[in-house]
């Protein structure tokens, strides 16, 4: 067989870069599409990129057509619960229908592709302390967010088994790692420290709400899983892609402070909080380490240090 060719909606967030970069080196041709220009960054990394909309439902369709890909791994997305609280409708006109507009694309175009939806671990809501949430669980989402995804993944398998489709859901939990956005609170934390030790800020870090444990991957566990899914999936399943473990946010935050050059002191900001949040929420990662055999396997401290790294690095370009 020759190279594998797999679309990625979405290849310029957060995760796209990292996946695009990991098939690439793992001998796949990655290809892209999103909705405006391309980064710089991928200039040499991908194949192709096609620009279009999710919710043009016949441009989308044109696109996957000249991809003509092997596999798909659907990213594209609104992805911050904090704004799908601003933004409701237009969460879900992004995240839902422009998952089925990318199912109806499949079936007309490539039907024998493997699609990869990703979903989120937020969907299943909040779990009694101490658990671990499996694939069965029941979605109890709190956030426009987190109901737009389960609302995603549930419109996936039904036209999988529909339409005869092979598609693969994925439920991410919470994932960090350089090159994420500061509208993430890891990430935000990370960006504050660096400016904080460059003098451009006041040695005080705003945070919002730090009594919550979630599940924390490290991006290039998460790519690590997506590309194993994608090879040895199984058709119609849904998988968690998580640690197994809880963190307190409070904890991230003490780490990175603890990693800091400079004295730092913590400040809570009210306008941080978001409108409902989930106070803990930690996957059951059973599943996918039984039938494909993935785990998480970078360490959070190693994951700190990078984040905090790739900001100071950003610090010095600026």
């Amino acid at each position: 067989m020759g190279v594998v060719r797999v679309l990625i909606t979405g290849v310029g967030g957060f995760v796209g870069h990292h996946l695009a970069r990991h098939l690439r080196a793992g001998g796949l041709e990655p290809l892209g599409l999103e909705r405006e220009a391309f980064p710089s960054a991928l200039d040499g990394v991908l194949g192709a990129g096609y620009t279009v909309d999710l919710r043009d439902r016949d441009g989308l369709a044109a696109a996957v057509a000249a991809a003509r890909p092997s596999a798909i791994v659907h990213l594209a997305a609104q992805s911050s619960a904090a704004r799908s609280f601003e933004q409701p409708v237009d969460t879900f006109h992004v995240n839902v229908l422009g998952t089925w507009n990318l199912l109806e694309a499949v079936r007309r175009e490539v039907p024998r592709a493997r699609l990869l939806v990703v979903g989120t671990g937020e969907s299943y809501g909040p779990q009694p302390e101490g658990t671990r949430v499996a694939e069965d669980a029941p979605f109890r989402p709190v956030s426009p967010y987190a109901f737009s995804k389960a609302a995603a993944d549930l419109g996936a398998e039904a036209c999988a088994q529909a339409w005869g489709l092979d598609v693969v859901r994925v439920r991410a939990f919470s994932h960090t790692g350089p090159g994420q956005a500061t509208r993430f609170a890891v990430a935000s934390f990370a960006e504050q420290i660096a400016a904080i030790e460059g003098g451009r800020r006041e040695p005080v870090l705003q945070v919002g709400n730090l009594e919550v444990t979630r599940d924390l991957l490290d991006v290039r566990d998460v790519v690590d899983a997506y590309r194993t899914l994608l090879e040895r999936g199984r058709s119609g399943a849904a998988y968690n892609v998580c640690r197994g473990e809880g963190v307190r946010l409070a904890d991230v935050a003490q780490g990175l402070i603890d990693r800091a050059r400079v004295p730092v002191r913590c400040e809570v900001d009210q306008g941080r909080f978001r409108p409902a949040d989930v106070p803990y929420l930690v996957g059951d990662p059973t599943t996918a380490a039984r039938e494909v055999d993935w785990r998480a396997r970078i360490p959070l401290g190693r994951t700190l240090d990078d984040l905090l790294e790739d900001w100071r690095e950003r610090a010095r370009g600026e």
